[in-house]
């Protein structure tokens, strides 16, 4: 299967602006474009691009007074195959994790385990620790948390998501991702694309999607609690402990959001 994806966000701004992006597909991805993906800056500004701490690409620039455009585009070549399903996957002993993975077990900015340990092991103690367990909690933040653009914050952390029960799809990886933690297994947060392949068309917009991956075995496995079903032609574009660490655009100055479109398409054969 080859998929296209793209995007077109304009900003505007009164002054020239630095902006970090994080727009590209992630490096483990990288073999899978056909040709070259495609990222510029309108007016014609340069972009330079490097790796963070995650491994993610990242572009730096500086948005000139009046504002910028960002287009970027690829063709990825995908299996075509749903999310995979591991009931065997196992729970690992927190002794027994890699160094770097620890990191995923602990509070980070929309994650408050602190918050929700406790509800947490009053939820899902007696789940069987391992894939069940994570299916569980997915199960159960799918049928507690509503989804609607409406319910839509910047600045809504999960214990916010499991009180008032809606969200976007950020949300519900959110609180799902933190329940893992407090269960004891390594959770990140994950956006890219993910276009309605395979499934009943959406007329909506078209948005970049957020899902969680947790550590089981010894690798990580794609979760979703807002769809709560394998799911086709996920295009991964960053992972971090939460949102805050996989920001679309971050602008270091007033910038106002005038457009922002994307697309993900299957290619269908003539």
């Amino acid at each position: 299967m080859e998929i296209k994806v793209g995007f077109e966000i304009v900003h505007a701004a009164v002054q020239a602006t630095p902006m970090v992006i994080m727009l590209s597909i992630h490096p483990s991805r990288r073999a899978d474009i056909i040709g070259a993906e495609t990222i510029v800056a309108e007016p014609n500004v340069p972009i330079g691009f490097y790796n963070d701490s995650f491994g993610n690409i990242c572009g730096r620039l500086v948005a000139p007074a009046g504002g910028v455009t960002l287009r970027g585009s690829a063709l990825v070549r995908d299996s075509g195959l749903p999310d995979a399903i591991v009931p065997t996957a196992q729970q690992l002993p927190i002794d027994q994790l890699p160094d770097d993975v620890l990191l995923y077990l602990m509070a980070s900015r929309y994650c408050e385990t602190d918050k929700l340990t406790d509800i947490a092991w009053s939820l899902f103690g007696n789940t069987q620790p391992g894939w069940g367990r994570v299916a569980a909690i997915c199960t159960f933040v799918h049928n507690h948390v509503t989804f609607g653009y409406q319910h839509a914050h910047h600045m809504k952390s999960a214990h916010d998501v499991y009180e008032q029960g809606a969200g976007v799809c950020r949300d519900f990886a959110h609180l799902a991702l933190t329940f893992c933690r407090c269960m004891g297994v390594p959770a990140r947060y994950c956006t890219g694309y993910m276009g309605d392949i395979g499934i009943p068309y959406d007329p909506a917009p078209m948005d970049f999607s957020g899902w969680f991956e947790v550590y089981l075995s010894g690798r990580w496995y794609t979760f979703d609690a807002r769809h709560n079903r394998p799911r086709i032609g996920r295009i991964l574009m960053g992972t971090g402990r939460d949102a805050a660490d996989v920001a679309l655009t971050t602008s270091f100055g007033r910038m106002d959001l005038v457009k922002f479109l994307v697309i993900s398409d299957e290619v269908v054969a003539a």
